[in-house]
């Protein structure tokens, strides 16, 4: 026995559907597509969610969720971050941006209480959580809200 004369079972295979070739085919004339109508004509596919000229189901359902105007987005830095800072340095945007730890500030900087620090510094930012000023008090340092 050799590689090239290996063959599947007989019965295995099925040679594939030859459509729209010659009456002796049995799948000539209309090659499967019945006679007439959308689907028989060339490019006549229905689009996913089309309800023949009905207003589709995702039209009439009701939007839900908005995204309010109003809303502020906070760049969120955690106290631990605030350590890459020297002793008594006043943290502010510029300071922030300048070392890397914010890039695009939007509308402000929020200062949350993950981590611990244990320099004395001043931070100006425009929110605080409670933990994080407690913890930046207790260090010796000072808050102050823009």
């Amino acid at each position: 026995m050799q590689l090239n004369t290996i063959k599947p079972a007989a019965g295995a295979t099925k040679d594939r559907k030859r459509i729209g070739r010659g009456p002796g085919s049995g799948h000539g004339k209309t090659a499967t597509k019945g006679h007439k109508g959308q689907k028989a004509r060339s490019g006549g596919s229905i689009k996913p969610g089309f309800e023949g000229g009905q207003m589709p189901m995702q039209r009439r359902l009701p939007k839900r969720g908005f995204s309010p105007l109003t809303r502020k987005e906070y760049v969120v830095i955690n106290i631990s971050q605030l350590e890459v800072f020297e002793t008594g340095a006043v943290i502010d945007t510029a300071a922030i941006i300048s070392r890397g730890l914010a890039s695009n500030i939007r509308d402000g900087i929020k200062i949350l209480a993950k981590g611990s620090i244990t320099k004395a510094l001043t931070v100006k930012a425009h929110k605080f959580s409670s933990s994080a000023k407690e913890q930046i008090i207790a260090a010796g340092g000072t808050v102050e809200e823009i």
